[in-house]
């Protein structure tokens, strides 16, 4: 059974910084890219970033391009999140997620999901 565990979320002023993880198993990690997307209640699954299998591909969305930094330790199962410059338009529930495939954007394409980590933006 696949599982995906997020922590670090929590409560940061603008500017500041957090360090999200997710623990992964009940699959072969290093074979599948990972992602992560953020989820804002009344609103829509919005993709945040994606790494591919063994790390050395990385993309992300406008809105967090060159803020955050996705990262992945195959030997440990783990996703990471660095989340630098936060603003309060960053605040949403940060969730892990397997895509079906590298350039997966759309909410129906990420099949398996943790459930989420609160991350706070606000002075």
């Amino acid at each position: 059974e696949v599982q995906l565990v997020e922590s670090g979320g929590g409560l940061v002023q603008p500017g500041g910084s957090l360090r999200l993880s997710c623990a992964a198993s009940g699959f072969t990690f290093s074979t599948y890219p990972m992602s992560w997307v953020r989820q804002v209640p009344g609103k829509g699954l919005e993709w945040v970033s994606t790494i591919s299998n063994l790390g050395l591909s990385t993309t992300y969305a406008d809105s967090v391009k060159g803020r955050f930094t996705i990262s992945r330790d195959n030997a440990k199962n783990t996703l990471y999140l660095q989340m630098n410059s936060l603003k309060p338009e960053d605040t949403a529930m940060y969730v892990c997620a397997i895509p079906s495939r590298y350039n997966a954007r759309l909410p129906d394409d990420f099949h398996s999901r943790g459930q989420g980590t609160q991350v706070t933006v606000s002075s």
